[in-house]
């Protein structure tokens, strides 16, 4: 009993000490900070949150973790790793993000909200920790005992819609499939924000751009994706979306794409969203085919 009583309090410090934010999540997992990963990111002032669920300038990754219910909709052995978007320079943390990961735990598959760091210039390290995050999703790294799932994807809306295809493409531990909103893949015509704070404005060339446009980066190894875009998004281009897909299909990698006819840019898990019960439906029949 006391030993029982020691290991809870030791959860219930690891979440309120680790994070103060609170998004709903039953725990929370730091993957490491600027100190500790592999490489930094230069930021060395205090995290920010310039508007309410917008985190900025962020130096520490973590992960809000929101196990499955598996009263609803039995045991599908899923997990996600959800990549909020911001353009590389911040994190829409709450329809991009918390919200679509309570949604997917109600539906039976286990979310991991996680809190990259901004690149600033280093494109290295949102990738580190997507990986990283996957791995410890997999079970492969300590930190999520209890949360593990036995088929780990990753879903990444805008900008975090490109770490997610990065993390597809060329980390070193992949996920299981993707499912990629609105994603920034190809600089031109691309979101030039989201390569400038990725990259660093000052040090973009061509080839640094062919680089991290990914549906250059695309081999067999690449996961199955789904994606999901607005015809009139103006903000990152469809382009960018059906430049991933075609490319996913000259390696014979499965992919479905949906395209709503209006909608714009960002909706994630707003409900003005006109098509919002569709790409719900979209999301949940393709992931089916994963499922145990």
């Amino acid at each position: 009993m006391k030993r029982t009583a020691l290991f809870t309090l030791i959860l219930l410090l690891m979440t309120t000490t680790v994070s103060a934010q609170d998004y709903g999540q039953a725990a929370t997992v730091r993957i490491w900070d600027n100190a500790s990963a592999p490489h930094s990111n230069g930021l060395t002032g205090p995290e920010e949150e310039p508007e309410p669920w917008r985190l900025a300038k962020t130096s520490t990754a973590e992960l809000f973790l929101y196990p499955a219910d598996t009263t609803r909709c039995g045991h599908t052995g899923l997990g996600v790793v959800i990549c909020p978007g911001g353009g590389y320079g911040r994190l829409a943390i709450d329809h991009e993000g918390f919200q679509m990961a309570q949604w997917l735990a109600a539906n039976g598959i286990t979310a991991a909200v996680l809190k990259y760091r901004m690149p600033n210039g280093h494109p290295e390290v949102p990738l580190e920790d997507a990986v990283q995050a996957l791995r410890i999703m997999m079970g492969l790294e300590a930190g999520a005992t209890g949360f593990t799932a036995d088929k780990v994807g990753i879903m990444g809306f805008s900008a975090g819609g490109h770490l997610a295809a990065y993390a597809s493409t060329m980390g070193s531990t992949k996920p299981a499939f993707s499912i990629l909103f609105y994603p920034v893949i190809t600089s031109l015509p691309g979101h030039q924000g989201s390569f400038n704070n990725l990259i660093g404005k000052e040090n973009r060339t061509p080839e640094s751009d062919a680089r991290y446009s990914l549906e250059n980066q695309v081999t067999e190894q690449t996961p199955p994706a789904l994606l999901l875009l607005s015809d009139d998004d103006t903000a990152v281009p469809p382009i960018s979306s059906t430049r991933y897909y075609n490319a996913l299909k000259e390696h014979g990698i499965e992919a479905s794409m949906h395209i709503y006819p209006i909608g714009g840019h960002g909706w994630g898990f707003r409900d003005s969203f006109r098509y919002k019960a569709q790409w719900q439906q979209a999301v949940l029949d393709w992931l089916q085919r994963f499922a145990e």
